[in-house]
């Protein structure tokens, strides 16, 4: 399998993990380290809650990602960012923690393997070994002293009341030698036996030497107060949970970094939306999902014969259960109905239930499994689940003849079909979707539980689920009246009859959407009903007169009595934006990143100097370690260090640093620094000087810049970027603002931003703190909150402008999804992006005046971009509520076309 570059959504998510680490040991705080990088990252400081039993100052946090996000993944890239960002070693012990055998035999497969994308991961962090708990009980000294150690376990193998997993925490004479020469600190931190009290030579003794680094995969199924005792017993360094469903309540997770099911469709790594279809007979409903499997498969086929990867659309089928009471449509009715009334080959059926391992067979048989060409199996009939850890990006279609009562089995399979094959669009849309068949007389309800599994499930937000679960046919459509909460409304529908109904044998789903007024002998439909509802409460009535108004009135309930408002974006209309450009030898690039501007730049040897700012971080590195500070305890007023410095200690005991020389040492530095643009030999002379000043400061000497190398490291990389930042800001300037740019510069004329109407996926929706003015003309159906009150008064002054066609609240840092103009020091993200009437585009940014000087070159930029669009464009940057500068924007004359 080819190694593959990260995803936009995975390298944000790696850069949060990446400040979240520097933070920690800058500040010395996990706590203040976690408040700081969420303002930092996402303009809001979340609390820190630590763990309870846990030092208050470990870092602890969680990536949230949704059902086909690529997790396991992330966790592999983290552990190089682990060991060089966080722990400052060169090797460490990680501990991987999966919730069942299952997935522990799957992660440990791709671990191992090679040329598995999961192992080039996890090898950015040097020499590993990846082991099981049995392979961990051997571990040798050379092991740990020269490699990552990954183990990979259940959470349930470190729980002492499983008598299978006592070892453990029993003396082994294969890790005898792991305790030699031990220091009287570490022997301290050494667990006892309870009832000798002698200290047994164990696996969890030895890995607490070495505060392993804890991830937690599926995190969820992991949030117990006695898997958290369990994590306790090692002295963790720290834990990191990914899942796709963060704690809330009981034990809340410290969520760092979120990722949107927005951003995993746009980066094609899901199916998206669902497409829902209920059907009251089960058999109407299989035959749709069939006929729905052979249009994809013809899809599929002819993409195959252009040049795509192979595809086999396989639907999956969720069968009831077996009952003596009653004749139910169990896994063997359904593989009889397929072969039987639909002509489908038996060897085209897998069953996967609890006493038929069809799955298993099929990755003994062919190699690749499912996945094999070789493989003829369409269909997958189920019952409750399919096993943990299964993954079929082929799996299209999701039949179930159970209805979404089973709520669990429905979640799991829901998330079976959402992955995209090969992570890559396909060419026809129908492909690049999902499906879902319940057998179900009410689709709103459907839907809406449906919705509920996303969110509960695979960590979707509820604004996301209810966009991505959307009606299959427009008939069914005018049925989902609960998605889009305001966007739809509903007019009751009331049928004067002549006679009394009865109304007591009618289904509970048509019962819910009527009113009777046996006074009035008025009927009222509250809820849009389907025909079969319809008929269903029309035999209610006995005169056919009251028959023929009940069959009117539940027609009317599902079209002239629902109005649903559409934004722009669900209307189709398109919001393209022009993008600033830049000619560079002939070709016109997009302006997205200082680099594209061609400007000299070498390291300057006579900036090859330590600074006193950088030899006194270094000195007072060594006294307190990295940045850990020492407080006072204020209940024995003690002096107490914090998690930091212990932590270095103990990992320097562990971990003893090399002795390495000077030219040594300058030779890592300069593996360290990965700026590309600049040649080995200057990055090897200005690494060079500067160690050298560092070591002519007479305090400080090799030994001790051996010891801290990790820290010089930073230390020489935050200079080594000034430096460059320097330069960028000089190039740009006289390139972007000099004589002569509108040679150099454009807007527009090749490049144009697309706000695409499936892209838009902010982290917080407006929730109507500021104020509950209802939006009438935003582009998307949500709307990203407002950082200010102020904020939120210009989008109201924006939605309420007869020259504003519609807007959006531009997103931050959203690849794909926010139109952003660049500078020398960053991407500067305007507020909001309107449409206006006479076709041009403005860009309006809100300041408040105490942020007015700081955004200068925002607003230069900005300005820039207005006047070199030739009237397609206009800028303004608003301070202090000063409305009346947008009013100008919007009356200047538009130029002629």
């Amino acid at each position: 399998m080819p190694a593959f570059a990260p995803k936009a959504y995975q390298q944000s998510t790696l850069e949060s993990v990446e400040f979240y680490f520097r933070e920690c040991r800058r500040m010395g705080n996990a706590d203040y380290a976690f408040q700081e990088a969420t303002r930092a990252l996402w303009g809001r400081k979340s609390d820190f809650r630590p763990l309870a039993g846990f030092p208050q100052e470990m870092p602890y946090f969680c990536v949230r990602v949704p059902t086909g996000g690529g997790k396991t993944y992330l966790a592999a890239k983290s552990v190089a960012l682990v060991n060089n960002r966080f722990l400052h070693s060169e090797h460490s012990v990680i501990l991987w923690l999966v919730p069942s055998k299952a997935i522990r035999d799957q992660t440990l497969g791709a671990l191992r393997q090679h040329d598995h994308p999961y192992h080039a991961a996890l090898r950015e962090a040097g020499p590993v070994s990846v082991t099981d708990l049995e392979g961990a009980k051997a571990l040798t000294r050379s092991t740990l002293e020269t490699s990552t150690v990954v183990i990979v376990a259940t959470r349930q193998a470190f729980q002492v009341g499983d008598e299978e997993i006592r070892k453990v925490y029993e003396s082994s004479g294969a890790l005898m030698h792991l305790f030699d020469d031990l220091a009287p600190e570490q022997r301290r931190e050494l667990l006892s036996d309870p009832e000798t009290g002698a200290t047994p030579f164990s696996l969890v003794n030895a890995l607490r030497l070495r505060r392993p680094f804890i991830i937690v995969d599926e995190a969820h199924n992991s949030r117990t107060e006695l898997g958290f005792e369990t994590l306790a017993k090692f002295r963790p360094s720290g834990i990191m949970e990914l899942t796709a469903t963060p704690d809330t309540e009981k034990t809340p997770s410290n969520v760092l970094h979120s990722v949107s099911a927005v951003e995993l469709k746009r980066e094609e790594m899901i199916k998206l939306p669902i497409q829902l279809e209920t059907q009251a007979d089960e058999q109407r409903c299989l035959a749709l999902a069939l006929d729905q499997r052979e249009q994809l498969g013809v899809l599929a086929t002819r993409e195959h014969a252009a040049g795509a990867p192979y595809l086999r659309p396989i639907v999956l089928i969720q069968a009831e259960a077996r009952s003596s009471r009653r004749e139910t449509r169990h896994a063997e009715w359904v593989k009889q109905e397929l072969m039987a009334n639909h002509n489908v080959p038996e060897e085209e059926i897998a069953i996967a239930t609890g006493s038929e391992r069809g799955l298993e067979a099929l990755e003994a048989e062919y190699d690749g499994g499912i996945f094999s060409r070789d493989c003829p199996v369409k269909y997958i009939i189920t019952q409750k689940a399919l096993a943990e850890g299964w993954d079929c990006s082929f799996a299209y279609v999701l039949v179930s003849l159970a209805g979404v009562k089973s709520a669990t089995a429905v979640e799991q399979l829901l998330g079976r079909i959402l992955r995209q094959p090969q992570a890559a669009r396909r060419t026809h849309e129908a492909l690049n979707r999902s499906y879902a068949f319940v057998a179900s007389r009410d689709f709103g309800e459907t839907a809406a539980a449906l919705r509920d599994c996303l969110v509960d499930a695979s960590g979707f937000n509820k604004q996301e689920a209810a966009e991505f679960v959307a009606a299959r046919t427009p008939e069914q459509g005018k049925l989902d009246f609960k998605r889009g909460g305001a966007r739809i409304r509903i007019t009751p529908v009331a049928i004067h009859v002549g006679e009394a109904l009865d109304l007591s044998k009618l289904s509970p789903e048509v019962k819910r959407k009527v009113k009777w007024s046996t006074k009035n002998r008025v009927l009222t439909i509250t809820a849009p009903m389907s025909p079969e509802e319809s008929a269903e409460l029309e035999k209610t009535a006995v005169m056919d007169a009251s028959r023929e108004a009940i069959a009117q009135g539940g027609k009317a309930s599902r079209t002239q009595a629902v109005e649903i408002f559409q934004t722009p974006s669900e209307l189709g209309q398109s919001f393209f934006v022009p993008q600033m450009e830049v000619l560079i030898d002939g070709e016109l690039r997009l302006f997205d990143e200082p680099e594209a501007i061609d400007y000299p730049w070498t390291l300057p040897a006579y900036d090859a100097l330590a600074t006193p700012a950088q030899i006194a971080a270094l000195r007072g590195a060594e006294r307190l370690g990295d940045g850990g500070l020492i407080d006072i305890d204020d209940e024995q007023g003690r002096l107490k260090t914090e998690f930091i410095r212990d932590l270095r200690g103990d990992l320097g005991l562990s971990y003893r640093p090399e002795n390495w020389s000077e030219a040594k040492l300058a030779a890592w530095f300069c593996r360290q620094l990965h700026d590309t643009s600049i040649t080995h030999a200057s990055k090897r002379a200005f690494v060079a000087a500067w160690l050298g000043s560092l070591l002519a400061d007479p305090a400080i000497d090799l030994a001790e810049a051996n010891r801290q190398k990790f820290l010089l490291r930073n230390l020489l990389e935050e200079q080594v970027l000034e430096l460059r930042k320097k330069a960028v800001a000089t190039a740009c300037e006289k390139f972007l603002f000099d004589v002569g740019r509108d040679q150099r510069v454009r807007v527009g004329s090749e490049y144009q931003f697309e706000f695409h109407p499936d892209a838009y996926g902010p982290d917080r929706d407006y929730d109507g703190r500021f104020g509950d003015y209802e939006f009438a003309c935003h582009y998307y159906p949500r709307v990203g909150d407002f950082d200010s009150s102020e904020e939120y008064q210009c989008a109201c002054w924006l939605d309420r402008n007869r020259r504003v066609r519609f807007w959006v609240r531009n997103l931050v840092r959203k690849n794909g999804a926010s139109f952003f103009l660049q500078t020398a020091d960053g991407r500067f993200f305007p507020d909001f992006i309107c449409q206006l009437t006479d076709g041009r585009i403005l860009a309006v940014e809100s300041k408040g005046a105490d942020r007015w000087k700081a955004a200068e070159g925002d607003r230069l930029v900005g300005e820039l971009w207005e006047e070199l669009s030739g009237g397609k464009c206009a800028f303004v940057m608003v301070k202090d509520k000063r409305w009346e500068w947008i009013t100008a924007k919007l009356e200047q004359d538009v130029p002629p076309a």
